[in-house]
């Protein structure tokens, strides 16, 4: 191997990359590009799906690929179970509970959870702990930056 030889992208390769994510619609969902803050990641570590990994096997720094995931492949299905009825009382005066808003929840190992505020009717507060890309077709495109 030379010296200027690139590696590829194998399990455990130390990943950067900038990445946007866009909709079936092609509107934007997320980007790294907008402040300029590539994502770092090791393959492997469970931060990314199987399915987004298997896409990125055997890039080198430098490659620009674009690939679609379904659903299932990218954040899954929402989960029926993850919606919850809160207590009206339980959100604060500096958190107050309105539609559309996200709101991070204390677990009991310290973690937070985000949760979206789905509806807010009465003294009932429906929160939605799905992620909130759940059930959306994904379009990644990447661009890889280095790999060690």
């Amino acid at each position: 191997m030379t010296e200027c030889a690139k590696s590829a992208i194998t399990q455990g390769s130390e990943v950067v990359l900038h990445f946007d994510l866009k909709l079936a619609d092609g509107s934007a969902a997320d980007s790294t590009r907008v402040n300029d803050k590539p994502a770092k990641l090791v393959m492997g570590d469970g931060s990314l799906t199987a399915s987004f990994e298997a896409c990125l096997l055997g890039l080198i720094t430098g490659d620009k690929k674009s690939f679609t995931l379904e659903a299932d492949d990218a954040f899954g299905m929402p989960n029926p179970d993850n919606i919850h009825h809160l207590e009206r009382s339980k959100f604060g005066s500096d958190t107050p509970a309105e539609e559309g808003m996200i709101i991070a929840f204390a677990q009991p190992d310290g973690s937070e959870l985000p949760g979206i505020v789905r509806d807010v009717t009465g003294d009932s507060v429906t929160v939605d702990f799905n992620h909130p890309l759940a059930g959306q077709v994904i379009t990644f495109d990447v661009e890889i930056l280095s790999v060690s």
